[in-house]
């Protein structure tokens, strides 16, 4: 049997503080295969970033371990590529010198590092715009560089912190679009963290759903929707169905908050 890209082993959070002790995550385990894209939902401060986290090496467990490709996670590595909610472009680089900044670091000659450029931008639809600032895009386009610049880095997984998060609802759905292009190509592994329902369905080939605080995992629901994925799947009695049962979940875990 072909060892999993991604495995979390019974890994759980304490956090101190002055008062005492917090347990964000309770012992947590679940696996991600190779080219998998998973999604991980649930309410509020249920610890779905603290799994994250933890998974970049940003964060270290109170207990338990993350594994890649079999071998123990221990800190931040180019192993692993991170795009938050918040835009982390270089805002003295243009676009081009921001999707190439890592590959500069790592010795790649300027042909590559154009090449490479080249391909990202028509990925995601920013020809023409390699030259301009952060400054002069938009919210939808400067995650667009950021997803261009993590996979230009070539990770062995993608980590998505509700990256679409802080989006207008139209851009919000473009963006989902121009990412599982961007997956579909690419065949990343990516796990990825968001509160919207629909956006866990439309991406995901799994919706890992968690508890209420102290996090843990609740359910699996593997979501067998044909790919390659548009909006139309939305319209669909299929995906209604996995939304009802999703909300029905969250509901149930929101409710033990209150």
């Amino acid at each position: 049997m072909a060892t999993p890209k991604l495995e979390i082993q019974d890994v759980g959070k304490i956090f101190k503080t002055k008062s005492g002790e917090t347990t964000a995550l309770e012992r947590t385990s679940f696996t991600i295969e190779d080219g998998e894209f998973v999604t991980i939902l649930g309410p509020s401060g249920c610890g779905k970033s603290t799994v994250l986290r933890i998974v970049a090496g940003l964060e270290e467990a109170t207990s338990g371990k993350v594994l890649l490709d079999g071998q123990p996670v221990e800190g931040p590595g180019p192993d692993r590529g991170m795009v938050f909610q918040s835009y982390t472009l270089y805002p003295w680089l243009t676009v081009k010198e921001n999707i190439t900044f890592g590959l500069k670091l790592k010795g790649a000659s300027q042909k590559e590092r154009n090449d490479l450029a080249r391909h990202y931008l028509q990925l995601i639809g920013l020809e023409g715009f390699e030259n301009h600032y952060p400054v002069q895009l938009s919210g939808g386009m400067k995650q667009r560089v950021a997803i261009a610049r993590a996979l230009a880095n070539d990770p062995k997984v993608l980590l998505m912190d509700e990256p679409f998060g802080a989006l207008d609802a139209q851009t919000r759905n473009i963006m989902q679009e121009v990412l599982l292009k961007a997956w579909e190509e690419s065949k990343k592994t990516i796990l990825f963290i968001t509160h919207d329902v629909d956006e866990s369905i439309f991406l995901a080939d799994s919706v890992y759903v968690m508890t209420a605080r102290p996090g843990r995992l609740k359910k699996k629901v593997p979501i067998d929707l044909a790919r390659p994925r548009d909006f139309s799947v939305k319209g669909t009695p299929e995906f209604a169905t996995y939304k009802e049962e999703l909300l029905g979940l969250i509901r149930e875990e929101s409710l033990k908050s209150i």
